[in-house]
C-alpha cells in the first residue's frame, strides 16, 4: 500500500518520509501503542466513531492516555483532504511516548487500498489452522489492537509457507478463535456462526456491522464456542475485516468449502451501508 498522507497531532501534515516517532518511544522499544484501521468510502471513514471508541479502550488496557475524539477526527480530516483519494485506508496510531516521559503521540496515516483484494475475493481464500491463545484473562489483552503484532504477521507468513492465503487461530482443544487480522464466520442453513468475544477475540467493527445487517437478509447470528470441525464442515465460510471486508473461504486445512450466498449478499449490503 502506498502512503498518501500523514498527519501528526501538534504538527499537522508531515512528509511521510520525515521521522515522527523517537527511537526511545515505547511503541518502538516495547510495542506499547494502540492502533485502529478502517476503510474509507467516498472520502468518509466507515464507522469512525466506533473505531475511536475501540482505540480508546485499547489505550486504556495498555496504560496509554486515549486521544481526544475531536482531535482524532480533525487529524483524520486533515490527512484525508490532503490525500485526495476517496477510496483508501485510514489508520490511527497512539504511541505511549518516550520512555522517560508521558507524552503520547497521535498519528493519522492514509494509505491506498491493497491492489489484490478484489482478485482474492473473486477466487476465495484458503485457510490453515494454527495454534492460538485463548485470551480470556485480562492481562493477555484479548481484543486489544496493539502494535505488538509480530505473532500475527508470523502466522500469516506460516500460512503462506503452507500453501494457504491466511490462518485461523484455534485453541489446543481446537476451538475456533479468529484470524491474524480477521473475524471468522460460517453458515449452516440460515444460521451464521462466529466465535464469541469471551474467547478474547477482537470485537471487529465489521463483525458488529454484519450482526446488524444479517437479519434483514434472513440470517440469524449465533456467537459461541465452536470446534474447528464445525468450520471445516460448514456449508459456507468467510472472514471479515475493515479493509478486506468479506472474503469467502474455499478451503480449511485442505478441506474444500463451497461458496455460498451469505458472503455475497452481506458484502453487497456492507458496501451499501458504507456508501449510504
Amino acid at each position: 500500500m502506498t502512503v498518501l498522507a500523514l498527519a501528526v497531532a501538534g504538527r499537522g501534515l508531515v512528509d511521510p518520509d520525515e521521522p515522527v516517532v523517537h527511537a526511545d518511544d515505547e511503541a518502538v522499544l516495547r510495542g506499547r501503542a494502540a492502533f485502529e484501521t478502517m476503510r474509507v468510502y467516498g472520502g468518509v471513514p466507515f464507522r469512525l466513531d466506533a473505531h475511536l471508541v475501540r482505540l480508546a479502550a485499547s489505550c486504556e488496557r495498555i496504560g496509554v492516555e486515549p486521544p481526544e475524539p475531536d482531535e482524532a477526527r480533525e487529524l483524520a480530516a486533515l490527512a484525508l483532504t490532503h490525500a485526495r483519494e476517496p477510496e483508501a485506508v485510514l489508520r490511527f496510531y497512539r504511541t505511549s511516548g518516550r520512555e522517560q516521559s508521558s507524552s503520547p503521540r497521535l498519528l493519522a496515516l492514509v494509505n491506498s487500498l491493497p491492489e489484490h483484494l478484489e482478485a482474492m475475493r473473486a477466487r476465495g481464500i484458503r485457510l490453515v489452522s494454527l495454534l492460538g491463545v485463548r485470551a480470556e484473562v485480562p492481562w493477555l489483552l484479548g481484543g486489544v489492537k496493539s502494535t505488538s503484532y509480530a505473532v500475527n504477521m508470523a502466522a500469516e507468513a506460516e500460512a503462506r509457507a503452507r500453501g494457504a492465503d491466511d490462518a485461523v487461530f484455534v485453541t489446543e482443544d481446537e476451538l475456533v478463535l479468529e484470524g491474524p487480522v480477521t473475524n471468522l464466520w460460517w453458515r449452516l442453513g440460515s444460521e451464521l456462526f462466529t466465535p464469541s468475544l469471551d474467547l478474547g477475540v477482537l470485537a471487529g467493527v465489521t463483525r458488529d456491522t454484519l450482526i446488524e445487517l444479517a437479519p434483514a437478509l434472513g440470517y440469524s447470528v449465533r456467537a459461541g464456542r465452536f470446534p474447528l470441525a464445525e468450520l471445516r464442515s460448514a456449508e459456507e465460510a468467510f472472514t471479515s475485516s475493515s479493509v478486506r471486508e468479506l472474503m469467502p473461504v474455499v478451503e480449511v486445512d485442505g478441506n474444500p468449502i463451497a461458496r455460498g450466498p451469505a458472503a455475497e449478499a452481506l458484502q453487497a449490503r456492507l458496501r451499501h451501508a458504507a456508501l449510504g
